[in-house]
């Protein structure tokens, strides 16, 4: 009951620490659609794991009906998680996620197809995982990665990586552990565009050698 009550503090710091519009524990409580799903899936993989059966799934389907997120209650989730916003999130029966992770809304942890075991994504610590995201398949994502919003993500990405796109690939990749657990969706690299900018830069300064050789 003890360590149940922390990863319940935690969930709730969890909000405050991540969303600048959250005002007051109460407000949380009672109208904050994401914790309100992660309390109910807290309660029924508790069931689910003692072997209590039909009432876990009972639970995370009433809550998918309240708030729009369906979290499977045999999922593995570590503390301090934070769903912003929210609806449409989906979380599979195998996936496991770790500890201060952030999903926003839209996100999809499925499998890929009717494979059975493990079919759903690992998710490591101090991830975010931005809107519309889908991680598909028993793939593993390593601590302290971004995904972009929208992005499809089908690999591996190993840790303190920056991912976008479909499918998703790696723009950014650090060997030390990133700050902290937040990301500017407004400034996420845009690889091609880059590649446009410098190859324009190129015939630029091809132009100019040419006109210096005429003149």
């Amino acid at each position: 009951m003890r360590k149940a009550l922390h990863t319940i503090r935690e969930d709730l710091q969890a909000v405050f620490d991540r969303d600048p519009a959250a005002t007051s524990w109460l407000e949380v409580v009672l109208t904050y659609a994401g914790f309100h799903a992660l309390l109910a899936y807290r309660v029924a993989h508790w069931l689910q794991v003692h072997g209590v059966p039909f009432f876990p799934r009972l639970i995370s389907q009433m809550a998918r009906w309240l708030t729009g997120i369906e979290i499977h209650p045999a999922a593995k989730i570590g503390t301090g998680f934070f769903i912003d916003h929210g609806m449409g999130v989906v979380i599979g029966e195998t996936a496991e996620i770790g500890d201060y992770v952030t999903l926003f809304q839209g996100v999809t942890l499925g499998g890929t197809g009717k494979e059975r075991g493990k079919r759903h994504p690992t998710i490591g610590n101090h991830v975010v995982i931005g809107a519309g995201a889908k991680i598909l398949g028993a793939i593993k994502i390593g601590d302290n990665v971004k995904i972009g919003a929208n992005s499809v993500v089908l690999k591996n990405v190993p840790p303190n990586s920056t991912v976008i796109g479909v499918p998703a690939r790696i723009i950014k990749s650090q060997g030390e552990r990133l700050p902290d657990a937040s990301m500017d969706h407004t400034n996420i690299p845009d690889p091609i565009n880059e590649r446009f900018v410098a190859l324009e830069q190129e015939l630029i300064e091809l132009r100019k050698k040419l006109e210096n050789r005429d003149s």
